[in-house]
């Protein structure tokens, strides 16, 4: 029989297989034959792999970016939604308006009189008034040295009697010729002679009274006195100052206590002031207020400060001094107005203006004219129904034409 051939190891396989479990992948040598076609397979099977998963990551992401490109229109709606501005307006109506002029001013004394020295003038030996006190028509307010003058009236009084008791003589001399003319007991001569010394010696009594009337004045001029009744608002006058005329006043006069409040208007309040109405006039540091009334509307407007002048009568009272700094008060009208927040007013180069928005929901600008500011709001005279939505705050941020959104609903103006 021919030699059996020996059974194979079992245990040793003709091909080689590689587990995918297994890392890392030994090399095959040489000695190991037939075992490079399996080699070769798998590698073809690990590219098989890597393309099918790259496969995947491409659908994947074609898979996203699709659906990313396909839901831009909602986003889009919501970011345009939220770019419109949001407004606040308001829909101010018409609302009983008590209109005020206000200005400021001094208060000074209604009729000023000023006390000076008339005649010669001279040396101060008595003060009788000071600052504040109220006097009376007539009364003596200071006294100048009259050493001089006074005998100087004494002698002319002396000298107008004695021309008086001189030609009462010659009168009567006169008279006597006259009553014995008819008897021829005194000449034509002697007639004529008396009665020309009664008339020289009553000549002589009107020039001593001329002098003495003369010399009494200027005596009367030594006495200061009140040329009205009122109150002193100033003393200048000391004991022992010489007062000379055309110097300063000795003292300053508020004829009877009048007072009042003079003051610079702008020329657009004064065609709304009338003489008569009354005033509330108030003083710094004083709460209540003093009640006047406008007498006197100045007649020209002065053309560098474009203002007029307002005078207020004012009761006498002590609390109201010359020179003190006062603030006037006049209610002018009360009218149906428009009345905006100041926040909604606002000004350019252009000019005042509001924004509104029209019934497309879009901003508007409207030229307004500004009649009066009060606590409550700026009073607009024209430009506006009451009927407009006014934007009411940070106007001056939107543009014209641009599109808003109402954040509530209208409400009238306070």
């Amino acid at each position: 029989m021919g030699a059996q051939p020996e059974p194979q190891d079992e245990s040793e396989p003709d091909i080689a297989w590689i587990s995918r479990d297994r890392a890392p992948l030994e090399p095959l040598t040489p000695s190991q034959g037939g075992q490079t076609g399996s080699a070769e397979r798998f590698g073809s099977t690990r590219t098989r792999w890597i393309a099918g998963i790259v496969a995947l990551v491409v659908a994947v992401a074609a898979v996203v970016w699709a659906t990313r490109g396909s839901a831009p229109a909602p986003a889009t709606a919501v970011g345009s939604q939220t770019s419109v501005p949001l407004v606040t307006v308001v829909t101010p109506g018409r609302n009983a308006v008590q209109s005020t002029v206000t200005f400021t001013g001094t208060i000074h004394a209604r009729n000023d009189m000023p006390i000076g020295v008339e005649g010669e003038g001279g040396r101060i030996v008595a003060v009788y008034v000071e600052a504040g006190d109220r006097v009376r028509a007539g009364q003596l307010l200071a006294k100048l040295d009259d050493s001089v003058l006074r005998p100087q009236v004494n002698r002319l009084v002396a000298a107008l009697d004695e021309a008086r008791a001189q030609a009462n003589l010659s009168q009567a001399e006169y008279r006597r010729a006259q009553g014995v003319e008819a008897a021829g007991a005194l000449s034509a001569e002697e007639i004529e002679r008396r009665r020309a010394a009664a008339i020289t010696d009553e000549a002589r009594v009107k020039v001593a009274a001329a002098q003495l009337a003369e010399a009494q004045a200027r005596l009367d001029r030594t006495e200061i006195r009140a040329p009205a009744a009122g109150v002193i608002l100033t003393r200048r006058a000391e004991v022992g100052q010489t007062a000379t005329p055309g110097g300063e006043p000795l003292f300053r006069l508020a004829k009877d206590g009048e007072v009042e409040m003079r003051a610079q208007v702008a020329e657009q309040d004064l065609p709304r002031l009338a003489i008569g109405q009354r005033a509330l006039v108030r003083l710094t540091g004083i709460a209540e207020p003093f009640e006047g009334k406008i007498w006197l509307l100045g007649a020209v407007i002065d053309p560098q400060t474009r203002l007029g002048e307002v005078r207020i009568a004012l009761p006498s009272h002590p609390l109201l001094r010359p020179g003190a700094f006062a603030r006037a008060e006049v209610m002018v009208e009360s009218a149906e107005r428009i009345v905006l927040p100041t926040t909604a007013v606002l000004s350019d180069n252009r000019g005042t203006y509001v924004m509104i928005v029209n019934d497309e929901n879009r901003v508007e600008r409207r030229a307004v004219q500004v009649a009066d500011t009060l606590p409550q709001g700026v009073v607009i005279a024209d430009g506006l129904t009451g009927e407009e939505r006014v934007i009411a705050v940070a106007g001056a941020f939107l543009r014209e034409g641009e599109e808003v959104r109402i954040a509530q609903d209208t409400e009238q103006a306070s």
